[in-house]
């Protein structure tokens, strides 16, 4: 607080009237009711009550807020008319702050505050005070009440609750159109002064806006304020207390004012002429570009609508908003030309959805432009003249007959030749064909109707300079009937006439089908290809006839069966007939003309067999055969001896550990069989995995006995293999003597050849390399071991 805050508090407390003198006694608080004395009061019982007479009185206490001194603020003196001033009394005080905030001097009654009181916390205290006897500690006076009110000072000033405003008002508002209300509280006391009165003033923010220094009411201050120029503004209000005058104290805040927009701007085209470019062969719905008109207001505002108003390609184009974007697309309505026409004008126009009545004056909200459409010529694939074809010819025309022509051209102005094919997969059967040249359908094979009514073709016209571009039409042919077809037989029949039959009997009723279709509907005709002495056919003259006898009774067991050929015939033109036979069996029949039994022969065949138990019987007989067969076929497969009966037995050593066999090519190694029973040869066997120079005859050997010793067997075998070069090698030293061909050291075996082992020559073995070296040292050194 400023000094001279702090003297201007002074002067007006001096000025202020003090109750609170000693002197001066205040008013207490009512006794109890038992301690009124002195005044008479009737009572109940007859009895005179009289009322004490108050010994001591006081009023309530002022106390200026916010005391700066350094000794206790005085606040005031109790005093009793009972003390003498000898000390004999005691001054006691109790209530709200009593020995903290407020103290009491116990001899004379004074009472001090303590510390600084801000009355914003708390705006009075009430207290109780007694004072009593020193030595006997009794009441002299009994407790009384009193109030201690603290003076307000101006020492809060003006808050708003908030720091920063947010508001916001339409532009283009008139002056004085109300924006926001800003309220400052203050917290001194509003009864006291003009601690509490606020006024509201504008320090930034003039002179678009205003405020009201009671309400704090936000006004715009100039008119037509324009969202497009400037959009944002920021206000700051100051509150001031002391209404306002010179040493009140102050707060401020921050608006910040926003204008929206309304639609006081209409769209305008950037451009007055605009031009787009379209190709010729775009289809109906493309987009061939957008045109786009400036708003600047926003939102809903700037909404615009466009639509084409007038030109030449009204009909052609069409133009679609886009409500994203607020574009115009302009759109491909029809197909286009570019032979026909090149150049296309449009007047678009583009309108406000949503206009505000206020502005009208402001102008129409709508703008036009101008756009111009170039169309941009393609090579375009041909054009037929139709989108379909129907032809329709007979069945019966010959082959290579023109039955009708498509026409195609080229649109482009280049106007390039046209070839025309058959799509084949259309016409598998290639029973069309088409010129090349001109479109001339024509046939390549006979026509059936019966066969296929309709054929469903597809002709391609391509340009012969860019075959690439091509156009395909559905071409429908038709076959006409003919009367090619002779009627016949409607189905097979199965025709019988009773041994006892009469003349004119029935016997069977025919109908015919024909396989054409003719305008006038079926006709058929029946007769008799010749007189027959037993039969006649009798037309019904509805496409069916009757078979009836022409004499009495017939015998089977002379004639069992009778052919009757009828001769049928249409009535279209060329007509067509046929001939059918009917075969007319004799069967034995009852008295009810019902079918008993037919043919001589069915009166030999023996009774008691049915048909299950002759199908049964045959069953039998195949499955015998099959019995038969098998056994014979097991019989033909007759097994050879085995040489080796038991595992145990040592021979089996000899083809299982010394076997080396001749490679991949040698798949016949040997035959052990062969080894022990020579006799066992069925056939001459050749090496498949050499050629043999010469054919012999093999040669037979004894069987050896039994109990022979097995080396002495292979010692006997091997020379007589040796001495006989025809032999085959079936014995198991020419199995891993072997090599086979495709080993570069070829064959080792000394078979087939006229030499013994002293003639061999091993010095070769040296040149196969390292891995051949030990089997050279054991047969090279052969010469000094025998030597030696």
């Amino acid at each position: 607080m400023t000094i001279y805050q702090f003297l201007l508090l002074f002067l007006l407390w001096v000025c202020l009237p003090h109750f609170c003198s000693p002197e001066i006694m205040f008013r207490r608080t009512p006794v109890p009711q038992q301690r009124i004395l002195g005044a008479r009061v009737p009572r109940s019982d007859g009895k005179i009550l009289h009322r004490q007479k108050r010994g001591w009185m006081w009023n309530q206490f002022f106390l200026l807020e916010e005391y700066t001194g350094s000794d206790y603020q005085y606040v005031g003196k109790l005093h009793s008319d009972q003390d003498k001033g000898d000390g004999s009394l005691k001054y006691i005080l109790s209530g709200d702050g009593a020995g903290t905030l407020f103290i009491i001097d116990e001899k004379t009654g004074d009472i001090h505050a303590t510390r600084r009181i801000d009355r914003e916390e708390k705006a009075f205290y009430t207290l109780r005070a007694q004072a009593i006897n020193r030595r006997t500690l009794r009441p002299v006076e009994p407790e009384s009440e009193f109030v201690i009110k603290i003076h307000d000072i101006n020492d809060n000033e003006p808050t708003f609750p908030e720091e920063i405003y947010t508001a916001s008002v339409p532009e283009m508002s008139v002056v004085g159109t109300s924006v926001v209300q800003v309220t400052a509280t203050d917290a001194d006391d509003p009864s006291y002064g003009n601690s509490a009165r606020v006024i509201y003033s504008i320090l930034q923010g003039q002179p678009y806006f205003s405020v009201e220094p009671e309400t704090g009411i936000i006004r715009t201050a100039l008119p037509n304020m324009n969202r497009e120029n400037r959009e944002q503004y920021q206000v700051v209000i100051q509150a001031k207390d002391m209404g306002g005058q010179m040493g009140g104290l102050s707060g401020t805040t921050t608006v910040n004012i926003t204008l929206t927009d309304v639609n006081d701007n209409p769209p305008r085209f950037p451009q007055n002429t605009i031009h787009l470019r379209v190709l010729e062969s775009s289809p109906v719905g493309t987009a061939i570009g957008s045109v786009k008109a400036t708003d600047a207001d926003t939102g809903k505002n700037a909404e615009v609508e466009y639509r084409i108003i007038d030109g030449d390609g009204t009909d052609m184009f069409d133009i679609i908003t886009e409500k994203d974007t607020q574009e115009g697309i302009i759109t491909v309505k029809k197909p286009l030309d570019y032979e026909s026409r090149r150049l296309y004008t449009l007047k678009v126009e583009a309108e406000n959805t949503h206009v505000d009545p206020r502005f009208y004056y402001l102008g129409p909200f709508k703008d036009t432009t101008i756009v111009k459409i170039s169309v941009d010529d393609v090579d375009e694939p041909p054009i037929f003249s139709r989108s379909s074809y129907l032809f329709e010819v007979h069945e019966d025309i010959e082959v290579g007959t023109i039955i009708g022509t498509v026409m195609a051209r080229d649109p482009d102005s280049a106007s390039s030749p046209i070839r025309f094919s058959l799509d084949r997969h259309t016409d598998l059967d290639r029973i069309f064909n088409i010129h090349s040249g001109n479109g001339s359908l024509y046939t390549s094979k006979p026509l059936d109707r019966e066969l296929s009514q309709w054929h469903n073709l597809t002709v391609i016209a391509a340009e012969i300079n860019n075959p690439k571009e091509m156009t395909r039409v559905a071409v429908f042919v038709r076959i006409l009937d003919v009367n090619d077809n002779a009627p016949q037989f409607a189905v097979f029949y199965d025709t019988f006439v009773c041994e006892n039959a009469r003349p004119g009997q029935l016997i069977q009723t025919i109908s015919a089908v024909d396989k054409d279709d003719p305008l006038g509907g079926q006709k058929f005709f029946f007769s008799l290809a010749a007189v027959n002495p037993n039969f006649t056919v009798q037309d019904n003259e509805d496409n069916t006839a009757r078979i009836l006898t022409r004499k009495n009774g017939f015998n089977r067991h002379e004639i069992s069966t009778y052919l009757l050929p009828v001769v049928i015939s249409d009535n279209d033109y060329p007509i067509q007939s046929s001939t059918g036979t009917l075969t007319i069996r004799v069967c034995a029949c009852d008295s009810q003309g019902n079918m008993q039994s037919c043919s001589a022969e069915a009166l030999l065949l023996p009774a008691g067999l049915s048909t299950g138990a002759l199908i049964a019987i045959l069953l039998c007989i195949i499955i015998l055969l099959v019995i038969v067969v098998l056994f014979a076929a097991l019989k033909r497969q007759r097994k050879k001896e085995p040489l080796i009966l038991s595992k145990e037995d040592i021979r089996d050593n000899i083809v299982s550990y010394n076997d080396e066999g001749g490679g991949e090519e040698d798949t016949q190694a040997f035959d052990i069989g062969t080894l022990r029973n020579p006799a066992a040869i069925e056939e001459k066997k050749l090496r498949r995995d050499i050629i043999p120079e010469t054919l012999f005859i093999p040669r037979r050997t004894p069987t050896a006995p039994d109990n022979t010793d097995v080396r002495d067997f292979i010692n006997e075998r091997l020379k007589e293999h040796d001495l006989d070069p025809t032999a085959p090698p079936y014995d198991s030293l020419a199995t891993y003597a072997y090599e086979g061909n495709d080993s570069i050291a070829e064959s080792l075996s000394s078979l087939e050849s006229g030499t013994t082992d002293g003639d061999q020559n091993y010095d070769y073995l040296r040149e196969w390399g390292p891995r051949f070296n030990k089997l050279a040292e054991m047969y090279g050194g052969g010469d000094s071991d025998k030597d030696s």
